[in-house]
């Protein structure tokens, strides 16, 4: 019998072996793409990741952005000019993508809505026959993911998780010179996630009145229009709720502020965090979920309406014996970075300049029995040997080993570029974070949530991916969906 572990275990199987399990509708068969066919692309979730995707796509040969899909709006016009001035057309915009979905033209959704819509609009897509990339974190919940993985599988679909570390050159330089054991034995990873992140304040339901100004956080490069009753009127607020539970407007749990919510986002450890998450357990080589995990933390300085914490330290203890660690800070950050123990000083006290590095505060540090690495959130990487931290080699250097040639499938577009690459291919395995992938990094910000929010430390039986003799927090594995908007079991 093929348990679900298995069978996500096994996911880099082709896509016909796998698709062969099952019984499918002709509606659920993906197009079969010729090699200069054009690759028809809807962008779902336009006003900020979004922007990005239409950037990719629209730079890619025989690669055609037919819709820009939103919940607002007042977003269409600013996405439609973009296009336009970087391909030459205007694509149509729509608020539903359901309609998308039943557009047989569209290949491909990219999505980069909130997180609570990722899983159910991944699925309808893939039962639609449509290929997927979907960002980061893959889901909201862990048995979206699990269903995630089994509809790639079940309606021959290929979903790409916006993991892009897993296309950059010198990340994947960085897990080759850990891989040929230039660090020794790795026993440790740490993600960082010092990220200051403003007041978002309290304000009441509905829509704001004419002349009202947000207080807008110092730090934040997200614009923020108006929320009057004009603005909401091309807002489909209903479908913005979607799978989450039914609650009243307030623009503070409405654009990017609705990371700092449960019902929508995954605070900064799911947000930023993921992108750490998955090149630790990526450097480590853990497939499969630890048996520990323990996180605590909470929001400090600010009394606003957020729910998530602002500092959250997460410990995770695998059946190895490996350990990872995840660090968020959303107030004040250490101006140095993270110092390195036992560096050489100067007599005054200072870091001497042979030992000193330039300080990680969004990266992760991979620690071996030999040396450890330091990689910033660009890919770019450090090495230390000893127990004077003499520098060792660098992403910088010139050693094509650990530099290797442009990944993105040639279009130059990266992650995105792959992930066309693999379209065109029919091919999951050309995937450089194919859904099998990351669901296993998706689930660990997620299980540090569940543990912080039960406030002790949980267990976990990685062969059924369930909580040991813990009924209340399994009942955290999944949700509670609006009638409409329900996340189907595959």
């Amino acid at each position: 019998m093929t348990t679900r572990r298995n069978f996500i275990k096994s996911g880099s199987v082709g896509l016909i072996a796998g698709s062969a399990l099952f019984s499918v509708s002709p509606r659920s068969w993906a197009r079969v793409i010729g090699a200069n066919d054009i690759i028809n692309v809807a962008v779902i979730g336009i006003r900020g990741r979004g922007g990005s995707h239409i950037s990719s796509y629209a730079k890619m040969k025989n690669v055609r952005i037919k819709y820009v899909v939103d919940i607002d709006g007042n977003l269409f016009k600013r996405r439609q000019d973009q296009v336009e001035e970087i391909a030459g057309y205007r694509p149509k915009a729509e608020w539903d993508m359901r309609r998308v979905f039943d557009d047989k033209e569209v290949d491909v959704v990219s999505i980069a809505t909130p997180n609570h819509w990722h899983a159910l609009a991944t699925v309808w897509a893939a039962q639609a026959g449509k290929h997927v990339y979907v960002e980061k974190p893959a889901f909201h919940e862990i048995w979206e993911g699990q269903q995630m993985v089994k509809a790639s599988d079940r309606y021959n679909v290929l979903i790409q998780v916006g993991f892009q570390n897993r296309s950059f050159n010198t990340t994947t330089g960085a897990i080759r010179f850990i891989r040929d054991g230039k660090l020794g034995d790795i026993y440790m990873a740490r993600g960082l996630c010092f990220k200051p992140r403003g007041d978002i304040g309290v304000y009441p339901d509905g829509p704001m009145k004419p002349g009202e100004q947000f207080k807008l956080n110092a730090e934040s490069s997200h614009y923020e229009p108006p929320y009057t009753k004009e603005y909401l009127k091309k807002v489909h607020y209903d479908m913005w709720l979607g799978p989450a539970p039914e609650k009243p407007f307030n623009r503070n749990r409405f654009h990017y502020n609705w990371h700092w919510f449960w019902d929508y986002g995954n605070g900064d450890t799911g947000n930023q965090g993921p992108h750490q998450f998955d090149i630790a357990r990526w450097a480590l080589g853990e497939e499969e979920m630890p048996v520990r995990v323990s996180s605590m933390g909470g929001l400090y300085k600010f009394k606003s309406m957020q729910e998530t914490p602002n500092v959250q330290t997460s410990i995770f203890h695998y059946a190895d014996g490996k350990i990872l660690e995840f660090g968020t800070r959303g107030l004040y950050t250490n101006p140095e970075g993270l110092l390195v123990p036992d560096l050489n000083l100067t007599a005054d006290g200072k870091i001497s300049e042979k030992n000193k590095a330039e300080p990680v505060k969004i990266g992760t540090i991979i620690i071996g029995t030999e040396g450890w690495m330091q990689i910033d959130s660009g890919g770019n990487w450090q090495t230390f040997f000893g127990r004077k931290n003499e520098p060792g080699p660098t992403s910088g250097e010139k050693d094509t080993s650990y530099n290797p040639m442009d990944l993105s499938g040639g279009s130059g577009q990266g992650h995105f570029g792959n992930f066309i690459q693999a379209v065109r291919a029919g091919d999951r395995t050309k995937l450089h974070c194919d859904i099998t992938t990351g669901y296993k990094s998706t689930v660990l910000p997620l299980l540090a949530n569940i543990s912080y929010r039960l406030g002790r430390e949980i267990h976990i039986d990685p062969t059924t991916e369930t909580f040991i003799n813990d009924d209340e927090a399994n009942k955290m594995l999944t949700r509670n969906y609006r009638k409409g908007y329900e996340v189907p079991e595959i």
